[in-house]
């Protein structure tokens, strides 16, 4: 083990190491199951945030452009700086990353209380809004969610908070990755993680967008990395229409499927389209090239 002030390797790996370690126990720390058991009646601060979190998202919308207005004005010494303030404070708040399907229904088990929601972030963007979010806590909660979405400026109906059972959310996972959304894990104070995400660029979400498409670190990339098996690849280019990040690129000339993995978020939304069984996720720090890619 590194000594943290003689850690050769860099700062991203550094500080998701210590996440983990910190609020893991070791191992993925969304795999922590103490990290979903915060009682929300009794937690008033982290209720407080939910609530504030739905019901402020349109000022948190444009907060977030007046960060990517300020960047694109700094200089890069101040541009490195700014992001790295704002990093700091998101992995104290709400934070995110990617997880595999077989990771999530293991999420599944001791998250008991999982609940529908509408997308904020669908919403907002006036996108397609079939709820595709899920609220994922080992205590109920409904109240707070009846309370947050009941004074959700959009105004949606809070009927259509829905409680569901275990194979009914890995239901509605799998019908997502049909669509090329990924699943992420979200916290709402770290490390009090409250609900699985399903989004890709298109879908309007704030924190892919500024992440992905700005450089401003809302979400870390997954645990794993994505591996092509030439051998057994047919070229057919079903799982580069996938990729919710377009990692894979499809050469319809030359009938030819690359997997560029320094790109790879480690969703693993691309096997849903293999019918060959050409894809499979590796731990991202069993690949040399992208250990270190956070």
């Amino acid at each position: 083990m590194y000594d943290c002030e003689d850690d050769p390797r860099p700062k991203a790996t550094r500080d998701m190491c210590q996440f983990c370690v910190q609020h893991g126990d070791g191992k993925a720390w969304y795999l922590e199951a103490s990290n979903y058991a915060h009682d929300l009646t009794s937690d008033l601060e982290r209720r407080g945030f939910v609530i504030d979190f739905v019901q402020g998202f349109d000022g948190m919308r444009s907060r977030a452009n007046t960060w990517v207005d300020m960047l694109e004005k700094a200089p890069a010494p101040a541009e490195k700086a700014i992001k790295a303030r704002i990093t700091k404070r998101q992995q104290a708040h709400h934070f995110g990353q990617p997880v595999p399907i077989e990771e999530c229904e293991r999420i599944f088990d001791f998250a008991t209380s999982i609940v529908r929601l509408p997308c904020v972030c669908r919403t907002y963007a006036g996108k397609s809004e079939r709820g595709y979010c899920l609220a994922v806590t080992a205590t109920p909660m409904d109240d707070t969610l009846a309370e947050a979405f009941g004074g959700f400026e959009m105004g949606p109906d809070i009927s259509r908070l829905e409680s569901m059972t275990k194979n009914e959310a890995m239901t509605l996972l799998h019908r997502c990755e049909q669509e090329g959304l990924m699943h992420s894990v979200w916290t709402f104070i770290t490390p009090f993680i409250g609900a699985i995400c399903n989004c890709d660029m298109s879908s309007g979400c704030m924190a892919m967008n500024l992440t992905v498409g700005h450089d401003i670190k809302m979400m870390w990339r997954g645990e794993y990395v994505a591996s092509l098996a030439e051998e057994t690849c047919v070229h057919c280019g079903a799982c580069a229409e996938l990729c919710p990040f377009d990692a894979i690129d499809f050469n319809r000339a030359q009938k030819r499927v690359t997997l560029r993995q320094e790109d790879c978020w480690g969703c693993g939304v691309c096997r849903a389209a293999c019918k060959k069984n050409s894809l499979a996720l590796l731990p991202r720090a069993s690949v040399p090239a992208v250990a270190e890619v956070w």
